[in-house]
């Protein structure tokens, strides 16, 4: 079979979308750092569709792999083509899936073998954003407080070792350092992780870098580059083998690394681009003058809904987010979870319904035809909970309100943190924090009880931060961590939405 390339894209069949616009002509005006499957079955996606609805061909995308070359390795045989498969199912289960050939990634460089190319890309002249998807790890940050980790391996590399950084904050100071010697204009550094305030986020990082090389560099970025906030949504689960088999069959050609999305897509940005940006509003995004109420509104009702569904799911042998939500306790307990104690913490969106909102979210979830793992968003827990989960505890205990969902979903991460299932099967915690929390976890196993080895646990403050000293909130966690130990993620989810049940019935009115 052939492999995709440009040169191919005629032969493709009818129904498969491609690039429409004269691609050699396509200058790269943003830098994407941590290109993956994300990136491409999102921004790239949207970039796309504005590079067709505008005709500007200055938005062309380098990306850049901070640690492998198999994505280079992978798209530069194919000219950096690839294919995005959207699938869903029909109200008979039925799979149906949409193709599209994206062709503005041009290059992809790989900050290990070459890292100054990395650094002269970020600082050439047509370079006007640097975007990031580097995971919630990927900013060497406090999960907790949002400080940049001074003491971190390989931030001390990088603020010794200016032509060879290794992290994104790294390329991304030293670069900016560059530009301002070659008296180039400032651009706008664009997160689109899953941090709160992402943008706000990546700036005090990236000043808190600056400030140990050169207060007036920080004084420089401080005063030119712009930092906006902004909130991505789409499911994207992990490429697999099966998944390039079936796309490569249907194009009748050989693409190595697809991408696999849902229909659905949001992106919701602060209008602050110093150089300019791409008409994305023409693929879907929607720019605002503040992101943080649908930054919090997807880190709370999707993002921490998600965690909660993987920690549980994974623990009861369920291996993907469809089979686990087909559990009726688990589907209800994530209702409630959502209901009840999340959304009450967000603030009123005009023509959102947070009711039809939930719904979708758990029609999302429901998708059998994106197989996503459960181990997949269950990785780098202590990264993950401040934002998803721990924010929205906090706002619980400030209103005196009930916590006990939210505190089951916590409790799961600690019963995953065991790295054994309840059927028997072992798996590896992928965390940065793995060794710190294992220490931690062993412990707290040896507590004269599980109350006082949750107490212990959750004193650990580089994720818990001051949860620790909430009795509610230890003892809340404590309760659903004996429940899921003794009795399993079954029993514990039958009690809790059981119980969720009888206080609904019992506060509803005797007719409507």
């Amino acid at each position: 079979m052939d492999r995709l390339h440009l040169s191919r894209l005629a032969a493709l069949p009818a129904d498969v979308a491609r690039p429409r616009y004269e691609r050699a002509a396509l200058q790269a005006g943003i830098v994407h750092i941590g290109v993956g499957a994300f990136q491409r079955a999102h921004l790239a996606v949207v970039n796309e569709a504005a590079l067709h609805a505008s005709g500007d061909l200055r938005w062309g995308t380098v990306g850049v792999s901070l640690r492998q070359a198999d994505t280079r390795d992978a798209l530069m045989p194919q000219g950096g083509l690839y294919t995005l498969a959207i699938r869903d199912a029909a109200a008979d289960g039925t799979a149906g899936e949409t193709l599209q050939v994206v062709g503005n990634l041009l290059d992809v460089l790989v900050a290990p073998e070459d890292p100054n190319a990395v650094l002269e890309r970020i600082a050439h002249a047509h370079t006007r954003i640097v975007s990031l998807t580097v995971t919630e790890k990927g900013y060497h940050h406090h999960p907790a407080t949002g400080a940049l980790r001074l003491d971190d391996a390989e931030i001390v590399h990088d603020l010794g070792n200016p032509n060879a950084p290794r992290t994104a904050i790294g390329f991304i100071v030293h670069a900016l350092q560059l530009r301002r010697q070659h008296a180039l204009p400032p651009i706008t550094l664009l997160s689109c992780d899953n941090l709160p305030a992402n943008g706000d986020t990546l700036r005090g990082l990236v000043l808190a870098f600056a400030e140990q090389l050169d207060p007036t560099l920080r004084e420089w970025i401080a005063t030119y580059c712009s930092f906006p906030n902004s909130m991505v949504d789409r499911i994207v689960p992990r490429t697999t083998d099966a998944d390039r088999e079936q796309v490569s069959k249907r194009l009748g050609q050989l693409d190595a690394w697809p991408v696999i999305g849902e229909p659905f897509l949001e992106w919701v940005v602060e209008d602050r681009f110093v150089s300019g940006r791409p008409a994305w509003n023409e693929g879907g995004a929607r720019f605002v003058e503040q992101a943080e109420p649908f930054e919090r509104l997807k880190l709370r009702m999707v993002n921490g809904s998600h965690s909660a569904l993987a920690y549980l799911g994974a623990m009861a042998g369920w291996r993907t987010v469809d089979r686990a939500i087909a559990d009726p306790a688990l589907r209800a307990y994530l209702d409630a979870l959502l209901r009840d104690e999340i959304a009450p913490t967000l603030p009123a969106l005009q023509g959102l319904d947070l009711n039809d909102y939930r719904a979708r979210l758990l029609q999302r979830f429901a998708n059998p035809a994106l197989q996503h793992q459960t181990a997949q968003i269950a990785m780098d827990g202590s990264q993950k909970l401040p934002q998803r989960l721990l924010g929205t505890v906090r706002d619980r205990l400030s209103a005196n309100a009930p916590i006990d969902h939210l505190a089951l979903a916590v409790a799961a991460w600690l019963h995953y943190l065991r790295g054994v299932d309840e059927l028997g099967a072992s798996y590896a915690i992928q965390d940065p924090m793995a060794a710190a929390l294992a220490e931690q976890l062993a412990r707290a196993e040896k507590a004269g009880s599980v109350s006082e080895g949750v107490a212990l646990f959750t004193s650990f403050a580089p994720v818990f931060a001051d949860l620790g000293n909430e009795p509610r909130f230890v003892a809340a966690v404590a309760a659903h961590t004996l429940s899921l130990k003794q009795r399993g993620v079954l029993a514990t989810l039958t009690d809790i939405t059981s119980s969720a049940g009888a206080a609904t019935t019992a506060t509803l009115p005797a007719s409507r």
